[in-house]
């Protein structure tokens, strides 16, 4: 073989990687729109009463977009489908996705690749303020929400406001100091629900059952009023991708591609805070969603936020409806155990993957 050769064919090599590259966004996508639709339709079907796969496609077919099919399935199979397991899938599906685009965004602008969520105390604020409504001797609903998701919300929003504040504002703050401050602001959250606990007695399983994320309580009132709050922040955070991007190479490279750092960092930090206490107050504390689920997409895609968060979206929904189906087929465990099971070990491997200089 001659050097000339050689060269083409290293040279056809090289164009073939970059079409696949250039191809694998979309093939990703259209695998994990097809994932969704399966871990949909089987987290409906299975349960304590399963329901033919079948019989689970006919009856949304016929309830949400009205095709004359058949109706060949008990109504007590309808009642299962409509009122108790597509509500609950739709938030696994909402939360997910709500906590995995949050994920993306707080490791983008934090530029840490264990950031979650959670990090600006989200997690102590929203727990503090479950365990208060739990130990409140009342009962209050508004928008079909309990006073334990109302609290939670509140003080998820409300730990983050005060980092802010402690920290000089999200667009002023170094990103060293909101790291820290959220760090102090969480261990004094912390204590405070670490009393709450010891204060609680009889409904301490009460506060661990939430501290463990459950989706037993969702139904269509809680989903109606956390999904636009979701769906909304996630799609203004989508939106302002390339300012993810910027931010990504460090506030002086931000500003020469004119991004207003300040003004975008303080925008982003908020959308992602109020998706995460809108998903907190629906479904308790989820971990590892929002910090393994960012990083298998970026092995797969590169950090280009403009694929990474949509694909994270897609992947995050569908990582915890099917850690949802594995949680209640035994009876009702938290599916923040079984995310913690499937997350923590795959988070090391990543973490091993990037301490030998591994890239895809």
């Amino acid at each position: 073989m001659t050097a000339p050769d050689v060269v083409h064919g290293r040279v056809a090599t090289r164009h073939g990687s970059l079409e696949a590259l250039r191809h694998r966004p979309v093939l990703l996508g259209l695998a994990g729109l097809l994932l969704l639709a399966v871990a949909i339709v089987v987290g409906i079907a299975l349960g304590t009463v399963s329901i033919s796969a079948a019989d689970t496609i006919a009856i949304l077919a016929h309830k949400l977009l009205g095709w004359p099919v058949a109706v060949t399935w008990p109504q007590t199979s309808e009642t299962i489908v409509m009122e108790l397991r597509l509500p609950r899938v739709l938030t696994a599906l909402i939360v997910g996705t709500g906590l995995a685009v949050a994920g993306v965004t707080f490791q983008g602008l934090l530029r840490n690749p264990l950031a979650d969520p959670y990090v600006l105390g989200t997690a102590s604020g929203a727990a503090l303020g479950a365990a208060i409504a739990v130990l409140v001797p009342i009962q209050v609903a508004v928008f079909g929400l309990g006073l334990v998701n109302i609290l939670a919300f509140v003080g998820a929003l409300l730990a983050v406001f005060l980092v802010h504040r402690i920290a000089g504002g999200g667009g002023r703050a170094t990103l060293t100091t909101l790291l820290l401050t959220g760090y102090a602001v969480g261990s004094l959250l912390a204590a405070g629900l670490a009393l709450a606990m010891y204060l609680s007695g009889a409904q301490l399983r009460q506060i661990f059952f939430y501290l463990l994320g459950s989706l037993a309580g969702a139904d269509w009132q809680s989903l109606a009023v956390g999904l636009p709050v979701i769906v909304v922040g996630s799609l203004l955070i989508m939106a302002r991708a390339r300012s993810i991007n910027g931010l990504l190479l460090g506030d002086d490279a931000a500003l020469h591609l004119g991004v207003d750092v300040r003004r975008e960092r303080a925008t982003l930090l908020t959308l992602a805070s109020l998706v995460t206490a809108a998903a907190v107050a629906l479904a308790g504390l989820i971990g590892f969603v929002g910090l393994v689920v960012p990083h298998v997409v970026r092995l797969l895609v590169g950090p280009n936020a403009r694929l990474v968060l949509p694909l994270s979206a897609i992947f995050g929904a569908s990582f915890l409806i099917l850690a949802d189906l594995g949680a209640r087929i035994p009876g009702e465990l938290p599916v923040g155990i079984v995310t913690a099971v499937i997350g923590a070990p795959l988070f090391v491997m990543l973490l091993r993957r990037y301490r030998t200089g591994y890239q895809l």
